[in-house]
């Protein structure tokens, strides 16, 4: 089911401030001062700042954790408190309050029993998640003995269990190696292809510049800086050539003359392009990957296929698990008819072999009598003929 709103903004904020008080009432601090921002449909939305700017307070502000002090803000064009709009959102906090005591398996089951998911979809969605985000060798221990980065994956996959409209993301590289930091930019970028909407908070600049469409710069709970990475990010005071390798430091004082002679200015300075450190990390785990060098560490896989959109597998899936539930249980139907058939043979064979009970009925020619049938006659006839010759 799918949430319809004509307007297409999913979060709309204005004048938000959240001013927190003591035992009093007295205001004890301004956490979020008055901001006004949007979150169009289908956007990365960045939201910045150093640790203490209000970043973590209008999330819980949007999800109706925490009552606005002043202002305006609406999440689906409700208010963030409705709980209609829940089942839409798919929220991973900065820091993971999972159960210890649970695996990883029944984590996500339980969290898709939250969202009213029906078995067989959260048992399918459960171990894409979970290959998804490379915990599938340590499905079945308990989350309790995952290290801070385990956590953030598992953490991941009970955010997009219920496969969210909008999603919320606070700090979700926080405690990821590099790899980790890779994918889920890879997955935010695949989800925004498949039209969701996302909120990411982080103080990690790199991050938020590599998926965000818009971003918004908090500091002392207001706002400083907004716009696309491009808007707030060009350097109006410098202009890039990038060219093949130049190795004749001819052609360099020729280009340096015509700059002198058209636009009055010279070359600052002349280096060779490198490439960031996590694009070379990368390149590294790859080749190690493909040269098949085993580890014990996380891999994670592709993006699962509920959230690439593949409604066909999915549907796919799902008529192979009602077949196999359909031929199980004619299985079962089958065998207890044999059973019952079983039984039935059983009873007719000890009927077949007990002995017979019937009325007797008195002999024509009875058979002649046995030697012990003998003597008793014989005694009772040489008994009478003694009585015989007594009177």
């Amino acid at each position: 089911m799918k949430q319809t709103q004509t307007n297409n903004s999913i979060v709309e904020a204005v004048g938000l401030t959240k001013i927190f008080k003591d035992f009093w009432m007295r205001s004890k601090a301004t956490a979020v001062d008055g901001i006004s921002f949007s979150i169009s449909r289908g956007e990365v939305f960045g939201l910045l700042g150093p640790n203490g700017s209000g970043k973590s307070t209008t999330i819980k502000l949007i999800l109706g954790l925490l009552n606005t002090t002043r202002g305006r803000l609406t999440v689906f064009g409700r208010e963030p408190h409705d709980v209609a709009t829940k089942k839409f959102i798919g929220f991973l906090p900065e820091e993971s309050y999972l159960y210890p005591y649970l695996n990883s398996l029944e984590t996500l089951d339980y969290y898709g029993r939250l969202y009213g998911l029906d078995r067989k979809t959260r048992k399918r969605r459960s171990e894409e998640l979970l290959e998804m985000v490379g915990l599938s060798q340590v499905a079945h221990r308990h989350v309790g003995e995952f290290s801070k980065g385990m956590m953030r994956r598992i953490g991941l996959a009970q955010a997009l269990i219920n496969d969210p409209e909008f999603l919320i993301l606070d700090e979700p590289t926080s405690g990821l190696d590099p790899i980790g930091t890779r994918q889920v930019k890879d997955l935010l970028i695949e989800l925004k292809r498949r039209g969701k909407t996302i909120l990411l908070s982080s103080h990690l600049l790199s991050d938020v510049e590599d998926v965000c469409d818009r971003m918004t710069i908090l500091y002392g709970g207001k706002i400083h800086a907004e716009g696309t990475a491009d808007e707030l990010l060009l350097d109006a005071d410098h202009t890039i050539i990038r060219v093949p390798r130049i190795r004749n430091d001819g052609t360099i004082s020729q280009i340096e003359t015509i700059l002198e002679k058209n636009e009055q200015t010279s070359i600052e300075s002349i280096t060779q392009p490198r490439q960031n450190l996590e694009s070379f990390f990368i390149q590294i785990v790859d080749k190690a990957r493909e040269d098949k060098i085993e580890t014990s560490g996380a891999k994670g896989g592709e993006t699962a296929a509920f959230l690439r959109g593949d409604e066909e597998g999915d549907h796919l899936i799902n008529k192979l698990i009602d077949r196999k539930e359909e031929t199980s249980r004619a299985t079962q139907e089958v065998v207890q008819e044999q059973s019952h058939d079983n039984a039935m043979l059983d009873t007719l064979v000890q009927a077949e072999d007990a002995p017979i009970v019937a009325e007797e009925a008195p002999l024509e020619n009875p058979p002649p009598p046995t030697e012990a049938d003998s003597s008793v006659i014989d005694g009772l006839l040489s008994a009478d003929e003694k009585k015989d010759s007594i009177e």
